[in-house]
């Protein structure tokens, strides 16, 4: 149906990335349904003309973040702020009902059958009793909801300090007042948090629909070698996400968005690999706000910084200071911040 519309919010360029091939991923298994994205003002002019060619709705919206540091700091996850930007789908009147889903999902077969269920749907959360996942969720865009959305979140906040705490509090009899709205994990299928239910993922991973890619690291996160055709990540980054949905993102991330993100100028020659990587280690080691945006491409793969000779050690910082100094970009590539020190605190970190 035309009032129908698969919906997803990229916060930064980064995230295009993840709602690009969510996109792709929908198209690839024939979607009937239209394609919306939101996006805040961080995201740049170029990435908006490629998701305008996968997407049939872009439209910009103003943040919205809870900027509550101390539920964020319980999780460890500071940057989840900004996802009460996701409230803005319940806006989407010219829609009559609609699924959400997280740009860090990615389909695997076609679901427009969702689309059978009610407001609000999900699947279970694997690590929230008697809570839903926020990733994937029917609903019906509503002027009034979404009002009442935001004055919930004025008034009371969310106990996570993002939206998943919000939107539990607010549809509060979902656990136990209809079974009907209770997706099955299929649907929501956490890409990290197989280990924890291998023998159900045995029995039922074949029928997965949706895979999530919960946490820190995501598929765009790691690196492409384009020669062996292989995703490449250190020993405990491959046991994050299973290799067989990590190889699927990049499958689609190659073959259907790295030509448009090439034609509109986004990608270019493999120059800026060191730019990628500090990004990434400062949003994982420092959480910091300023770098989390930074692109991670495949032009990390590249990078040979270990033949280099090292200088001098230069003089021990606090944590603070190295802090200040990836801000304004002060990194010691070379040194205290060198490749295999990254790995060894990426290694630290996922332990």
């Amino acid at each position: 149906m035309a009032d129908h519309a698969f919906v997803t919010l990229a916060t930064n360029d980064s995230y295009v990335k993840g709602a690009l091939v969510l996109g792709s991923s929908l198209r690839k298994h024939h979607t009937t349904k239209k394609l919306a994205v939101l996006i805040t003002p961080q995201v740049s002019d170029s990435m908006r003309k490629v998701l305008d060619k996968v997407y049939d709705d872009v439209r910009e919206v103003d943040v919205l973040d809870s900027e509550d540091t101390a539920h964020l700091a319980l999780m460890e996850r500071p940057e989840l702020g900004v996802t009460l930007t996701k409230l803005h789908c319940w806006a989407l009147t010219e829609y009559t009902k609609c699924v959400f889903m997280d740009a860090d999902t990615m389909v695997v077969s076609n679901v427009d059958e969702l689309f059978e269920r009610e407001e609000l749907s999900a699947a279970p959360d694997p690590g929230w009793p008697d809570c839903f996942n926020s990733g994937v969720f029917v609903y019906q865009p509503s002027t009034e909801t979404y009002n009442q959305l935001l004055q919930l979140a004025t008034e009371k906040g969310s106990f996570d300090g993002g939206d998943q705490g919000l939107l539990n509090s607010f549809f509060n009899t979902w656990s136990t007042k209809d079974i009907h709205k209770h997706l099955p994990f299929i649907y929501n299928l956490s890409s990290i948090s197989i280990y924890s239910y291998l023998p159900a993922f045995k029995a039922f991973g074949a029928n997965a629909k949706v895979v999530h890619f919960l946490g820190k690291v995501k598929p765009w996160n790691y690196t492409y070698d384009s020669k062996t055709q292989t995703v490449k990540g250190d020993g405990h980054d491959q046991t994050l996400i299973h290799p067989e949905f990590l190889n699927l993102w990049w499958d689609i991330y190659t073959s259907r968005i790295l030509s448009l993100l090439t034609e509109h100028g986004v990608v270019k020659e493999a120059s800026y690999g060191l730019k990628a990587l500090s990004g990434l280690v400062c949003s994982l080691a420092f959480s910091c706000r300023f770098c989390r945006e930074e692109e991670v491409t495949e032009a990390v793969s590249q990078m040979s910084l270990a033949a280099a000779a090292p200088p001098p050690p230069p003089p021990s910082l606090s944590s603070e200071e190295r802090r200040e100094r990836w801000e304004q970009g002060q990194v010691d590539y070379m040194g205290e911040d060198s490749y295999e020190n990254i790995k060894k605190k990426l290694d630290t970190y996922l332990q």
